[in-house]
């Protein structure tokens, strides 16, 4: 199994002050902490987008392009692209050049979004939520195939042979496809042989991995091969040496997190009683100890089956030296833990790519 992390770039208030840093201070720190997650030995960084004042990583290539100047090894990928609002020629073009940047290590999660902020801000109209995905998706993974494309449809103009460089070195970028709870998107994932990317947002790790079932069951009924039928997990988590230690100082900071995220989408932010259940034992927020953390990674991978688990850390301007401290055992004392009941075997192999990048350095 690979371990990863993934980040929006938080430049969130900061609970105990009030005040937060520069949105500038936030796109440096996801940079800092992929050049620290490579060191710790991880396999995986994802930035997600938004297009708040809290979550400013507006946009993820330029992010991990800066990173793969500094990083030889660990892969780099959106997560997600909201696609339904983006041009995938332009999207395309940003993450292949990554690509090069990189030397074959990037990939990419288009999902529709959860958050709809940039329905607004680049003209499209919620209406058009579905349609929009749907057409765009079907566009990227043709340019991806192809390097002249042929294309027509309603979202944007037709394409006619034209041919969009530059072209990836070592074929094709991996596309995951970005799934929330959604069952029919399990089944789009499934019927064009994407691999799939779906999350563990808190509540009951396993209550939700009857998706996963359903998206194999579709890829099967398709006769989908074993390499484009795979699932990563991601989860809010923090890590400390003490596990207690680790849920008394992550707990303000989540608790800030999810009050932004409710005012935006209409929710009321989670109770103590509610975060102590979450974070215990067959929780859904991978907080506490390495060793706690480690075993939460292997029971949900008894019932989800998946092949890369991530965490998200970045939340309500939790300091950057607890990010970095926190990855750091993420990477030193989780991943060998993990491997070593699950094995190393990395999704390059499993996808049946040449694994790309410097060699590994195992710590």
């Amino acid at each position: 199994m690979e371990l990863g992390i993934g980040a929006f770039g938080d430049a969130n208030y900061d609970p105990a002050t009030g005040t937060r840093i520069s949105e500038a201070q936030a796109i440096r720190n996801v940079v800092e902490s992929i050049v620290v997650a490579e060191q710790a030995g991880l396999d995986w960084f994802g930035v997600g987008e938004h297009h708040t004042p809290e979550f400013p990583a507006s946009s993820a290539a330029p992010i991990l392009a800066a990173a793969a100047a500094q990083t030889t090894r660990i892969k780099l990928s959106s997560a997600v692209t909201v696609l339904g609002t983006d041009d995938p020629v332009r999207v395309y073009e940003q993450y292949s050049t990554v690509d090069a940047i990189s030397h074959g290590r990037v990939e990419m999660i288009p999902g529709r979004g959860s958050s709809v902020e940039s329905f607004p801000l680049f003209g499209y109209d919620l209406q058009d939520y579905d349609r929009l995905f749907a057409e765009k998706l079907e566009l990227l993974l043709e340019i991806n195939r192809s390097a002249r494309v042929t294309w027509s449809g309603t979202t944007r103009p037709a394409l006619n042979g034209e041919y969009v460089p530059p072209r990836p070195e070592h074929g094709p970028i991996p596309i995951w496809l970005g799934v929330g709870g959604n069952p029919k998107s399990a089944i789009r994932a499934a019927a064009l042989g994407l691999p799939l990317a779906t999350g563990v947002l808190g509540g009951n790790a396993v209550r939700s991995a009857p998706l996963a079932d359903l998206y194999r069951r579709a890829a099967q009924e398709l006769g989908n091969p074993p390499e484009q039928t795979l699932v990563m997990l991601g989860s809010p988590g923090f890590l400390a040496k003490d596990g207690r230690s680790a849920r008394e100082t992550w707990w303000p900071h989540w608790h800030q997190f999810m009050k932004v995220v409710g005012e935006q989408r209409g929710f009321l932010p989670p109770t103590r009683a509610s975060y102590d259940r979450d974070t215990g034992p067959g929780g859904g927020l991978l907080i506490g100890s390495p060793e706690e953390i480690a075993e939460r990674i292997l029971h949900m991978h008894e019932r989800w089956g998946h092949v890369r688990q991530y965490i998200h850390i970045d939340t309500g301007a939790l300091p950057q030296k607890e990010v970095l401290r926190a990855i750091e055992l993420f990477g030193t004392e989780v991943r060998p833990l993990v491997q070593a009941e699950l094995g190393a075997t990395t999704v390059d192999e499993l996808m049946g790519r040449r694994t790309v990048g410097a060699p590994r350095v195992d710590r």
